[in-house]
Parts: structure tokens; sequence; C-alpha cells
């Protein structure tokens, strides 16, 4: 949140500034372009925007840019309150079928479908917005796939909510449409939020955020991001943060009267401030949630602000007061309510109040109530699915890690079978040089196809390779989530790392140049960083990677990968107890035709005597991969720990 304060500055004086002018800005009936649409030219949504909207859209002669204004005109009123943003929907779609224009029917109901989502008319919201995919163009497909996740979203149906995110994000990426990519990412945030997934959910909340302010307009949107953003840094107890964001989102939200974002915003500062024991502030925030949810006549925000309400009672041990605020949620969330997450809440922290008023019985019917709702939205299948489509994500994007294989038995297997394929490979190209020979006039055009042939097929299998490996480190990190046996849990995760190190390498080569040999300065820091952010120590390890850039071939690079793996996981294991800071240095440097490599730790030291605290499996790792490379290690334990390794240079493992 670096330059905070100073964009909340720029927002409120750009808003006095502005607000004489905003007339001939947004609608000028004599120019060329009478009417620019807000937030695509401009995002100048002063205060007097409706209105004039309002004012000029029936002066309009021509029918695309009247429905194009009234259009606007009821969504943006949907942000204040949603009875008269109504009004002017029923309004446009009257006067799109009287012309019988089909497209601009199907944008109508695109808003209709957003505004009853907002009222909880889930299953009305989806009935128009399916009735309105036949009629539209693709250009509208996004949003109108974005507006059908949310109806699954308040359902609780988050697999299928993040199948129509993942729709969305296609569309986007297909017709290069930055908002539409930016509210897939912002939708996925939400839901992994949901599901209690904080940091996964602040990775895509994080990239939402990247590609809205690369548009460079600051609208709605946005707006929400910023509020997910923050609940996810919440959910990771880091409050300042949180704090920050939901300020940045108040900013705007009351900048442009975003009332569904406010009361948003102000239920999650209801929680931060209780969770810091400043109930007073806690109490303001609440009651302003509740405010703008009434002026947006939003039940969905009423419920959920009784809620927050609630919940802060239930802390300052007043459950009495707790139990009527909680009861008057659930008065507000009637049997067509649909929105099973936050109804599970209420009935949670309705428990929480009846058992601190002594009323157990009616606390136990809660809990069974709260049982029952959670059971139906976080499902097994559901889990996997929004797993499998943070997958299909990171394809589509080529980053982060893939969840598809089985074991780490069919990874080796399977990396056995593209060594004889590319053995395979290799032998077909020979035979097709040698007949190459016969034909000296095609030889160089034969040879050209080849190469590149021969580059791409290298290319496909390092990358398949590394995708395979990084499918075994996700298996393992899935199976992990089901294994409560700290010994074996522990295991997984440092073969997951192994696992991780190898595919490390095979990334470098398919996005490299050079396809036989890796980078190891730049690995070494991408692998380091890794271990670290995986122990959770970044924020008191430091790396520092002291050596020249220097390239090996993949047979050393993958052994020498592996004992820097196993370096660091034992440095962060044992070196540095009781949240202890440190450094951690790696260098890996020619010695005439042998290299060393040293991997030195400022920590406790004699780390690689804690061996017997656990398997002993990595030591032992260490010194195989040594002996493989034909090496010999040298240890110094007398500050921190020293490792030092050296090897023959360009020796196959």
């Amino acid at each position: 949140m670096k330059g905070f304060f100073l964009k909340a500055a720029c927002f409120w004086t750009f808003s006095i500034l502005n607000c004489g002018p905003i007339m001939a800005q947004i609608v000028d009936l004599h120019s060329e372009t009478p009417y620019k649409k807000i937030f695509v030219h401009t995002d100048n949504f002063g205060a007097s925007y409706l209105e004039i909207l309002e004012e000029s859209y029936p002066k309009l002669k021509t029918d695309s840019l009247r429905f194009s204004m009234l259009n606007d005109l009821a969504y943006y009123w949907h942000t204040r309150n949603l009875v008269k943003a109504m009004v002017f929907t029923q309004e446009g779609l009257d006067l799109s079928r009287k012309k019988k224009d089909l497209l601009w029917e199907g944008r109508f109901q695109i808003t209709q479908g957003a505004i009853f989502l907002r009222m909880e008319k889930l299953d009305d919201a989806q009935v128009v917005l399916e009735a309105a995919k036949d009629k539209v163009q693709e250009s509208d497909l996004a949003f109108l796939n974005t507006q059908l996740g949310y109806v699954y979203e308040r359902r609780g149906q988050l697999d299928k909510a993040a199948d129509y995110a993942l729709v969305s994000l296609h569309l986007g990426e297909k017709r290069n449409d930055a908002k539409a990519i930016a509210l897939a990412y912002s939708d996925l945030s939400n839901l992994f939020w949901k599901q209690s997934k904080f940091e996964t959910g602040l990775e895509y909340g994080l990239k939402s955020l990247k590609v809205f302010e690369q548009r460079g307009i600051t609208d709605l949107d946005y707006d929400f991001t910023l509020y997910v953003v923050g609940n996810n840094y919440l959910g990771m107890g880091e409050y300042e943060k949180a704090k920050q964001y939901y300020e940045h989102s108040l900013v705007i939200g009351e900048r442009y009267g975003f009332y569904n974002n406010l009361s948003d915003v102000y239920i999650s500062l209801t929680d931060l401030y209780a969770y810091l024991g400043e109930f007073t502030k806690a109490g303001e925030a609440g009651r302003k949630a509740l405010k703008y949810a009434e002026l947006l006549e939003n039940e969905f925000m009423v419920m959920r602000s009784w809620l927050s309400l609630g919940k802060l009672q239930n802390l300052q041990g007043d459950h009495g007061t707790a139990i009527t605020s909680l009861q008057k949620s659930i008065a507000v969330a009637t049997v067509n309510f649909g929105d099973e997450f936050y109804l599970s809440q209420v009935y949670q922290a309705l428990g929480k109040a009846y058992a601190g008023n002594q009323d157990y019985q009616r606390a136990y019917l809660a809990f069974a109530q709260y049982d029952t709702l959670k059971n139906k939205i976080f499902t097994a299948e559901a889990d996997q699915r929004t797993s499998r489509l943070r997958t299909e994500f990171d394809l589509a994007n080529k980053e982060g890690t893939i969840l598809l294989q089985e074991t780490l038995i069919k990874k080796q297997r399977a990396r056995q079978t593209l060594i004889i394929l590319i053995a395979a490979l290799l032998l077909l190209l020979l035979l097709l040089s040698y007949k190459a020979i016969q034909n000296k006039f095609k030889v160089n055009r034969i040879l050209q196809r080849q190469n590149e042939e021969k580059a791409f097929l290298l290319k496909e299998i390092h990358h398949r390779v590394k995708n395979n490996l990084e499918i075994v480190s996700s298996l393992l990190s899935l199976q992990s989530a089901q294994i409560h046996d700290s010994d074996v849990l522990e295991a997984m995760r440092e073969s997951q790392h192994r696992v991780h190190s190898m595919g490390m390498i095979h990334q470098k080569l398919y996005m490299g140049e050079n396809l036989a040999a890796v980078e190891m300065k730049d690995y070494f820091g991408h692998l380091g960083d890794y271990i670290i952010n995986a122990f959770g120590a970044e924020d008191r390890i430091t790396l520092k990677v002291d050596m020249d850039s220097l390239e090996l071939d993949v047979d050393m690079a993958i052994p020498v990968g592996l004992i820097v793996n196993e370096l660091l996981t034992n440095a962060l294991k044992h070196a540095f107890p009781n949240a202890r800071k440190g450094k951690i240095t790696i260098g890996l440097r020619e010695m005439g035709k042998k290299l060393r490599l040293d991997v030195i730790d400022d920590g406790v030291g004699k780390i690689m005597e804690s061996k017997m605290q656990g398997t002993g499996f990595g030591t032992q790792l260490i010194e195989i991969l040594t002996k493989q490379l034909d090496g010999k290690m040298f240890l110094n334990i007398n500050k921190g720990t020293a490792v030092s390794i050296q090897f023959e240079l360009h020796k196959a493992a």
C-alpha cells in the first residue's frame, strides 16, 4: 500500500476540483461522441452524475446511445438504491423490446440479473442471465458469466462459481479484455477466502489489483477487489495490512457513493476492530455498515451487518444483545435468501451467544443448524474442484503449480519413458539427416527444419517433465493436508521440496535460450526463496547468492540443486531456533577444473548433527549425491554452519 495516503488525497482533491465541469465532461449532445462512458473513458463519477444521465438520455436521438446511457444509469443506481435501479432497468427492457432490439434487451437483462442478485432473488437472477446469453455479443459474455458465478457463490456452490470465473477468464484472454481478466482473478480470490485458503486468495487478489491498476481507471470492481484483498490479510492475521486496504477501499467508495462496497468494508472493519479489542471503533463500523445497507435496501448487506454486530457483542460478553442482533439477521435471511455461507456464520455466532447466556439447549440447536449449513458449502467435491480450477488458471497463465498426477513412482516412470522418447527422437533425427545428404539441393532446408523441430521437442519435453514434477509436488501437498502424524507430514513436505527443486531445473531449461544448461545463480535465488517461503521464514531469514553467473548441464544441475535444497532445509529446521533471525549464503565457483559449492549460515551451529531428530534421510541423500559427483564434503561449525563440497567440473552424474 505504498503511497496510499497520497492516493487518498488525490481522490478527494480531484472530486472537489472537477465537480463543476462534470456535465460537459460526461454529456455533450453537440459533440461527435456525445457520451463519455463512466469507468471506460473517464472515472469522473461525481455526485451529480446519475442526475445528468437521467436528464440527458431522453434527449438522445440514437437508440444505441440512449440504451447505453439508460443501462449505465440503471447499473450504477444499483450501487446506491436497488429499487430505483430496477425501475430504470425495466424501462430499458420495455424500450428495447418495443424497438425489437435483442442485443440491448439482453444487456438490460444482464443488468437486471445483477440487481436481482443483490436483492437476493437468486432464481430470478439466474433465469434472466441465462435468457440473455443468446442475445448479447461475445464482448458481453465475460460480465454475464461473472454475474452467474455470483449467483452460485451466494448459494454456497463454490465449485460452480469457480467454473464461471474460469469461463470469464478464458473469454477475457481471448479478447484481450483486461477488466474481464481482473474480475476473474478477483472472483477466485473471494472464493478461496470463503474456503479459508487465505494465502491463495491473497495471491489472486493482488494479481487482480495489478491488472486493474494497469487499466488506470478506479471503478466499482477495483474498489471491491481492495476489500477482498483486505479480507485475505485479515484471515491471515495481518491486521495492519488489512486495515490499509480497507481504508483505500473506503476512500473510493465514499467518493463515488458505492454503498454496497462501503457496507462490505465496514462489516469487515467491525470484525477487524473486534479482533484488536477496539470495541468502540468496531461498534461504529457496524452501525455504518447497517446504515449503508439500509440506504441500498439490500437485505444481504443488512443481514451481514447484524451478523457483524452480533459477533462483536459476543466478544464483549453482551450475549443477550448479541442474541437480539443475530435473530434480526436470521429474520432478514428468509427461506429464499440463498447465501448459506453467511447464514451458517449467523447460527455459529448464535450458538456462542446462547451458550454464553447459559441457554445450552438453544445453543445446541443453533450449532446443529450451523453444522448442517457448513456441510452443504464446504464439501470435499467443492474443495477439490476449486483446487483443480486453480491448476487450470495457472496453466492458462504459465504460472504456479499443477495438481493432477498421483504418486512419486508414477513421476519416475514417466521420466524414464520421456528419456526413451528423447533417444528415439534423436535417432529419428539422425536417420533423417543421413537421408538428407542424398539430396544436396534440399539439405540446408531439411536440416534447418529438423533443428527447429528438435528445439521445440526438447523444450516441450522439459516443459512436460517440469509439469509432471509439479503435479507430484501438488499431490504431495494435497496428501499432506490429510496427514496428522507430524513425522510423516514433515517427510511428505521435504519430499515435495525435493521434487520442486528438480522441477525448477526443467523450468529454467524450457524457458531459457540454452536447452542443455542451467544458469545456477538465478536458480539458487528462486530455490532459496521457495524454501524460505515454505518455512514461513521470509521475514527473519535473509538469503544471499554470492557467485557469478555460471551454467551447468542438466545432469550436474539436478544433483547440485538437490544438495542445496537439503542444506537449506536443514539450516531452516535447526540453525535458527526460537524464531531467530539470520542469513544464509550460497556460492558456487570454479576452481581450476573443479567446482566448489558453499552453503553457509550464521545460526547456532552443529545443524548437521541434528539428523537423529528426524529420519536422517536428508543427510544420507547429501552423502549419496556428493559421491555421485565424485566430490568431497567439508564441514565447519565454529560460527554457524559452513558446508563446502568440491567436485569435478562438467562431470555428469
